[in-house]
């Protein structure tokens, strides 16, 4: 049997932590181009769905990013300020804010993909990079606990028991 100090936290909080430091990380790598981590997350949502040639409005840049679509109002007007995107009513649906990059804000995004990619290769590096097919499963992995968490939205909260480590 292994000892306590022998294994290693809990999947959670090793999920958590692991956040905490690529946001940290993002946000420093990011600062220099004028944008923060959910602004990034905001315009290169925004850049993937106009590369695939729609053009969404606020409500489908939220459901796209997997943000809450106040907070993507909000970083949507953040953003604007900043000349990198445009906020028009929308033709097909007057309740309805439509979201575009600018020329600015393309080139500012394509930049940021440049310093993500360099960064998350570095973070990735235990793994062989991001390339190697340890990464590939571990991603794989992530997209399965995304799903199932996707598919609880909305069932009732689980009858927790106290903390066990399992021993």
């Amino acid at each position: 049997m292994a000892k306590q100090s022998d294994r290693p936290p809990s999947s959670g909080y090793l999920l958590w932590h692991v956040s905490l430091r690529w946001r940290v990380a993002m946000d420093r790598v990011l600062g220099p181009l004028g944008l923060t981590h959910a602004q990034y997350a905001v315009v290169a949502s925004l850049y993937s769905m106009e590369q695939s040639g729609v053009r969404p409005s606020q409500r489908q840049l939220a459901d796209y990013s997997g943000l809450e679509p106040m907070y993507v109002s909000r970083l949507a007007r953040q953003v604007e300020g900043s000349g990198l995107v445009e906020r028009k009513d929308n033709p097909a649906d007057p309740r309805a804010v439509q979201v575009t990059l600018t020329d600015k804000g393309v080139e500012t995004v394509r930049s940021a993909l440049a310093v993500v990619r360099e960064l998350e290769d570095r973070y990735l590096e235990p793994l062989g990079g991001a390339d190697s097919p340890e990464n590939l499963e571990l991603r794989r992995r992530l997209q399965a606990l995304l799903e199932h968490a996707d598919s609880l939205k909305g069932a009732a909260a689980p009858d927790l028991q106290p903390y066990s480590s399992g021993d």
